[in-house]
């Protein structure tokens, strides 16, 4: 799936104005999950911004008690209802675990693909083993894998293997809750370019081959900064500086 390199994050976003205001600034991929329990404050957002919905990638994620077939089926068609959509456009599989069984629930992720209700399969915090399984499951292809990734936690393993595969790997929780800013490294490339850390941070993320990310932001001011971090190249220098940062701080793990 070809994705924004910037997209919106909207976990624990309550007020839809502020997607709305994403919307209307050029984000044009907004990643919500049923379990945020935010989805239609997405879909206010989107009826209120006046953008044409066929340019919006809208992505949500089926929680771990809902993998099996039933529970998939009406839970995305509940997913619809709630963001005002008549198709999701990216629908991952949130984690593989709990109800997760791998032949139901791709099978069940493959017919809604191939009915057109769902715009690509996703998978979310999967292992390198857990993605070679599903694609030898899956019929559909894996439109992106979503993962935590930051400077303080992520996989060569997995980024590789969205290389191989091509597909893209989508880095939530780039700015590692904003403790970004304390890293002397980040800080000290920031200044010599005269930007923020965050910036620095989603430059790094965007400087690597297949990676997209979803930061969130909450303030109009933070959304344009988020966007405008698009503009910001680093060396190669830069990059091996922050790629050898330790990745002991995981925010989100099962």
């Amino acid at each position: 799936m070809d994705l924004p390199p910037v997209g919106l994050g909207t976990m624990a976003i309550e007020n839809h104005e502020t997607i709305t205001t994403a919307i209307d600034l050029g984000y044009r991929h907004l990643d919500t999950a049923q379990i945020y329990d935010n989805e239609g404050v997405v879909g206010n957002a989107i009826a209120a911004s006046g953008v044409d919905r066929e340019v919006l990638t809208v992505a949500t994620k089926v929680w771990a008690d809902s993998l099996s077939t039933d529970d998939i089926v009406s839970t995305t068609e509940t997913s619809m209802d709630q963001l005002g959509v008549d198709r999701v456009d990216l629908l991952y599989i949130h984690r593989p675990i709990d109800t997760y069984d791998p032949q139901e629930t791709l099978a069940a992720f493959d017919r809604l693909y191939k009915s057109g209700t769902i715009g690509g399969v996703g998978l979310s915090n999967f292992t390198v083993d857990q993605l070679e399984v599903a694609q030898r499951e899956l019929s559909a292809p894996i439109a992106a894998h979503q993962v935590e990734f930051h400077p303080f936690w992520w996989s060569a393993d997995l980024l590789e293997h969205a290389q191989t595969s091509e597909y893209p790997l989508v880095a939530y929780s780039p700015l590692a809750g904003g403790t970004v800013q304390e890293s002397e490294t980040i800080v000290d490339i920031a200044a010599a370019h005269e930007t923020t850390p965050e910036a620095v941070t989603l430059a790094w993320l965007l400087s690597k081959p297949t990676v997209v990310t979803i930061p969130k932001a909450s303030t109009r001011q933070h959304l344009e900064a988020n966007l405008q971090a698009r503009a910001v190249t680093l060396t190669d220098d830069e990059c091996r500086r922050i790629d050898e940062i330790d990745r002991t701080l995981e925010l989100y793990p099962e």
